[in-house]
């Protein structure tokens, strides 16, 4: 959790019942407010938790940084605009913005303008996208500049992708899947739908590789089993040669695909040296674990599990825990 202790990592989905109710105490909090009194404090508490349950919720956004105004806290306001490009995806350009200054007479304005031009509701987004000259190609290319290893913003670009998809830009919804899951490949949801829409056109390989990253991430999925009684009754009894799983080599070629997606082009980014990396299978993995580059490091030790190499399938449980906390 951060300093501000108000968005938690570990949150899974947005519960908008309790963001609403947490909402509405501390608009009424805000309400009965004094000179003096704790009134303010209980309504900036409450408005922490509004956003802990929902962050899909601009209203919960609006009202937590009006308390920050009205607390004259420069600082919190800062953290919560900071989080809320976290979760919009951090972009150095809007993260730029709030360095080294004092905010406060101008924050609710920022907050107004990021989420005027990038919506929380995937639908108004969506219609924004639509109205715009090459927006969905605007947004494509935006992603895949962003930084969206926050749960919360994979989520939120994973609801994106639905409306992406349904408005019939396949393509466009497979390409983006593959960098949102190169950035968090704990995301059995986007996993499974993923494998769905390869299923759909009859990618049965690729479609079983990603139920198949579903269940290495989230063992209660099943996902990858309800694939295989579908595929058994559609060659039952129609003369039809049975599927068979994609062999090692090409789940590996697969894993070394999604890995690639992961690596950052720094112009001065620290290099192992050679007899480093050559002295162990593992030394690639310690080296980019150390680097922070934890999805990277993930392809690559399942890629070595999927191969049978010792010890790679206790490292991939180590990384999804790290890559989880």
């Amino acid at each position: 959790m951060r300093d501000e202790g108000f968005l938690s990592e570990a949150l899974q989905h947005p519960r908008r019942s309790l963001g609403n109710r947490h909402r509405s105490q501390a608009e009424k909090f805000l309400k009965i407010r004094k000179d003096g009194d704790n009134n303010l404090l209980w309504a900036e508490q409450s408005a922490k938790q509004s956003l802990l349950y929902d962050f899909t919720n601009e209203e919960n956004w609006k009202l937590l940084i009006r308390i920050k105004v009205l607390m004259q806290d420069s600082e919190g306001a800062r953290a919560v605009l900071a989080d809320l490009f976290s979760v919009l995806g951090r972009d150095p350009e809007l993260m730029s913005q709030l360095a080294n200054k004092d905010i406060i007479g101008k924050c609710e304005a920022m907050l107004e303008g990021a989420l005027s031009t990038d919506p929380l509701d995937p639908d108004i987004w969506w219609e924004k996208i639509g109205k715009r000259t090459k927006g969905l190609e605007s947004f494509s290319s935006r992603l895949k500049r962003l930084d969206v290893s926050d749960q919360r913003a994979n989520i939120l670009y994973s609801r994106r992708l639905e409306r992406v998809r349904s408005g019939g830009h396949e393509d466009a919804f497979l390409e983006l899947s593959r960098v949102l899951l190169s950035q968090r490949p704990v995301n059995h949801e986007a996993w499974e739908e993923l494998g769905s829409m390869y299923e759909r056109r009859r990618q049965y390989d690729e479609a079983w590789l990603c139920y198949d990253q579903a269940q290495s991430v989230y063992a209660n999925c099943s996902a990858k089993d309800r694939f295989k009684i579908r595929m058994e009754a559609m060659v039952l009894g129609t003369g039809v040669n049975p599927w068979k799983e994609p062999s090692v080599t090409d789940r590996a070629s697969f894993l070394d695909r999604l890995g690639s997606l992961t690596r950052l082009e720094v112009e001065e980014a620290e290099e192992a040296p050679e007899d480093d990396v050559r002295s162990g299978a593992f030394s690639e993995i310690t080296m980019l674990r150390k680097q922070g580059r934890l999805a990277e490091a993930f392809f690559l030790a399942r890629r070595m599990a999927a191969e049978g190499t010792e010890g790679a399938a206790e490292i991939v449980t180590e990384l999804l825990h790290q890559m989880e906390e």
